[in-house]
């Protein structure tokens, strides 16, 4: 058996940081064979339990194994309908990847890049989903596009449901679109996994707003649906509430990658979506976020991008991938730095002051806790990126006073139904900012206690 993981092909650093073009590359069909085959193939596989919408792992990697690629595709589709968005952007070290047993002495089978070759296999031989559907006549509507709208979809349309969902935004997707960079997530393949969810015929209607331009109790009066499943996510950009961050050339992460990913900055002048950088971008915050906002701004052309994290580099959440990639790149980390106050003329940000934290004991994140000290930094920047979360928008909450929501503006749910009857919600806006899979499990979750209530009444 091979111990270590066959690495996949990527850009190199030099080549991928002058251009939007997706960095991992993929395996080839030899590539992912000879990966599948390092699989024991347990006779209880962790790994599965680990996958938020448990995926049958084991199966779909030996039918790769034995050049079964349509019937590996139709395994892991009868969980997860969008295996070339997972199977890039998944933290699979800590979830499916992490409970691989070869972990004791090996590396772990690469279940992520072995689902992403699956997916591309099936989007180029143009693999449809198969499912017999016998239908209900209950009408669904579905609020968001996002990986738990998505998953909330398939899942009753597969139960039978006429499932509608309602965007916001003139493109679908929801975070998929306008939170990755084309560099992890392509948007042709985003644009692929979205089409498969509509040839199940799954009817989707965009800019529409639910809360401003149709109520949720328009939704059931004027339009006759069943259920509402609200999954429109966690959009709306945690503050630092220091001095100076209404300045110009501070941002929030949601809106520098928003202008690059959904309106096409990247391209201006061409595109009529200008973003200006400068040459010294600081980037507050240690997730995938932060990350993806450091790497984009490296690749609009500035020239010093540092992190700003206030605790150790064993702390960041970020993937080991995306941290990696990072470093590859030239993003230098500043650690146990916590910003404190922004600094500029004429409303124009021009320093950065940091207190530096020492790292105490550990909190309920299982975390050093860090903690300020009386010393201080200051760093010239052009431009800060803040991305230390997000909450959920409060337009659904403000539209109606019998949707109940927490301290955190997270939506109130008992077994996935919200305080409104016959209201379900699932995904960031339940849990907070969490991962694609994460939701996309609360999103088919929340499915079958649809399908139980409505079954019951």
């Amino acid at each position: 058996m091979i111990k270590n993981k066959i690495k996949m092909n990527e850009q190199s650093p030099k080549e991928r940081t002058t251009n939007f073009k997706e960095v991992a590359l993929g395996y080839t069909k030899q590539q992912a064979i000879e990966e599948a085959k390092r699989c024991l193939q347990c006779d209880s596989p962790k790994c599965v339990s680990a996958c938020p919408v448990e995926i049958d792992i084991p199966k779909f990697i030996q039918q790769l194994t034995n050049n079964q690629f349509k019937a590996a595709y139709n395994t892991i589709e009868q969980d997860n309908i969008l295996p070339s968005i997972c199977g890039r952007v998944c933290p699979q070290e800590k979830q499916c990847e992490g409970a691989c047993v070869l972990n004791a002495k090996f590396d772990s089978v690469s279940i992520g890049a072995l689902e992403h070759f699956i997916g591309d296999f099936a989007l180029k031989e143009n693999y449809s989903p198969s499912h017999k559907i016998t239908p209900v006549h209950h009408k669904i509507a579905i609020v968001g596009s996002g990986p738990a709208g998505l998953s909330n979809a398939t899942t009753l349309t597969k139960l039978g449901y006429d499932v509608t969902i309602y965007e916001a935004l003139h493109r679908f997707g929801g975070v998929l679109n306008y939170g990755i960079p084309e560099f992890r997530l392509p948007n042709d393949i985003i644009n692929q996994e979205i089409n498969k969810v509509k040839a199940l015929n799954v009817k989707f209607e965009k800019n529409v707003v639910i809360g401003k331009s149709i109520t949720i109790d328009q939704l059931f009066t004027d339009h006759d649906y069943k259920a509402v499943f609200i999954g429109s996510g966690a959009g709306l950009p945690r503050r630092l509430n220091i001095k100076g961050e209404n300045y110009g050339g501070v941002l929030y992460a949601n809106e520098f990658l928003t202008r690059v990913n959904l309106m096409d900055a990247a391209n201006f002048p061409t595109t009529k979506t200008p973003i200006k950088t400068g040459d010294d971008v600081a980037v507050v915050g240690g997730g995938n976020v932060a990350m993806d906002a450091a790497r984009t701004a490296k690749r609009l052309g500035a020239k010093n991008i540092f992190i700003i994290y206030r605790r150790d580099e064993t702390s960041l959440p970020a993937r080991v991938e995306e941290i990696k990639h990072a470093k590859e790149e030239g993003i230098e980390f500043r650690l146990t730095l916590n910003p404190v106050a922004f600094n500029g003329e004429n409303y124009r940000v021009s320093t950065v002051v940091c207190q530096k934290m020492r790292l105490g004991e550990k909190d309920a994140s299982g975390r050093r806790r860090p903690l300020p000290t009386d010393t201080y930094k200051t760093f010239k920047i052009d431009t800060c990126i803040i991305a230390i979360g997000q909450r959920p928008n409060p337009i659904l909450s403000r539209a109606n006073d019998q949707l109940k929501t927490d301290e955190y503006g997270r939506v109130v749910v008992n077994n996935h139904e919200t305080s409104i009857p016959n209201v379900f919600a699932g995904g960031d806006i339940v849990s907070g900012a969490a991962t694609v899979i994460h939701a996309m499990g609360a999103g088919k979750k929340a499915a079958y206690a649809m399908d139980q209530k409505i079954k019951s009444s």
